[in-house]
């Protein structure tokens, strides 16, 4: 792997090789998404506990002080919105040109499996990772689903994680799902695992972050989970430790109930 590569790819991990992505994406298919309303009012107090953060280039460079000392993923597929016929017609919303003026470490593009969309998704992803590679920026796939919620299951997101490597993703957002492992084993590629819907506990959170970090993955990409509770701050402390200091789902919730306070 060429230095640049492997540079930008250590620098969106922590030194355990393991990360927490915090993703501030959402407004580019969902709008002012509740408290993601001012982005940069929402990470303020939580950044600190994260690794790198996954936005688009519209709200980085309207709400997002050019300060920041996080790595930034940047968010290059999209076209469609909550309120269109489907979620999965996307395609490259920005160059590689503006990529590299936005200082990004790496690039998220949406691919959809299984949808009426996939070739044109999955070509989406080879376009980006062919305009990357010239460049040294690596490309994570986001295997998403769009709003058929019952393909969250191992051998579907084993078989979009595994085409994802295949077409040059150096890393693979994912889904957690029962048999997780079965995921991980397949795809050759680091392993992050997405949010999804809002959990209604705190402990349900911690619960699926710990067994994915324990059967392979290398990190989280979580959002509303962490910027829709109503601790946001004790929820990132916590979710770090687990993710950094192998913390338990016990010793996460102390973690969590402790920063409450």
């Amino acid at each position: 792997m060429d230095w640049g590569m492997e540079n930008r790819l250590k620098n969106l991990m922590g030194s355990d090789g393991h990360c927490f992505f915090m993703p501030i994406d959402h407004g580019y298919f969902q709008g002012p998404t509740r408290c993601l309303e001012k982005p940069g009012v929402t990470i303020a107090p939580i950044i600190q506990y994260c690794d790198a953060l996954f936005v688009t280039r519209g709200v980085l460079r309207s709400a997002i002080p050019s300060s920041l000392n996080k790595p930034v993923i940047l968010r290059v597929s999209g076209g469609t919105s909550m309120v269109g016929k489907n979620l999965a017609n996307e395609e490259i919303t920005t160059s590689i040109e503006d990529v590299i003026r936005c200082n990004a470490s790496a690039v998220g593009v949406s691919v959809f499996v299984g949808s009426e969309f996939e070739k044109q998704t999955l070509l989406n992803l080879s376009k980006m990772v062919n305009a990357c590679e010239n460049y040294g920026i690596p490309v994570m796939a986001v295997t998403a689903v769009g709003k058929e919620m019952e393909k969250r299951d191992a051998r579907y997101l084993g078989l979009a994680c595994r085409i994802a490597a295949e077409l040059g993703a150096k890393v693979v957002k994912t889904y957690w799902c029962e048999n997780f492992d079965k995921v991980v084993c397949g795809c050759p590629v680091p392993v992050v695992m997405a949010g999804g819907p809002k959990c209604n506990t705190e402990k349900e959170v911690f619960e699926f972050v710990y067994d994915g970090m324990t059967k392979g993955a290398i990190g989280i990409n979580l959002g509303r989970n962490v910027w829709q509770s109503p601790q946001p701050v004790p929820m990132a402390k916590a979710l770090n430790a687990i993710i950094h200091k192998k913390a338990s789902v016990k010793q996460a919730q102390d973690i969590f109930k402790e920063a409450k306070k």
